[in-house]
């Protein structure tokens, strides 16, 4: 069984949200309680919303495998 690991800075988590399908993040940096993330896949096919690229914040306690959160896919190629 996987476990999911503590985020850090240069991992790769994926958006579980049914509305966000597809959607995978890099952790850029840990800022308090959020993580400061960078826009790798965007959502669903053919969605016309952010570029790749983008960064925004998540609370920490959103990376955890729950229908709601980010599961962990592996860490980014340096």
């Amino acid at each position: 069984m996987n476990e999911t690991p503590t985020p850090a800075a240069g991992q790769i988590w994926q958006d579980n949200d049914k509305r966000g399908y597809g959607r995978s993040v890099r952790i850029v940096e840990i800022d308090g309680a959020h993580a400061v993330v960078e826009l790798v896949t965007p959502r669903g096919a053919g969605h016309d919303g952010a570029k790749p690229g983008r960064r925004t914040r998540i609370r920490l306690d959103r990376f955890r495998p729950i229908s709601t959160g980010y599961r962990y896919v592996g860490e980014a190629d340096r």
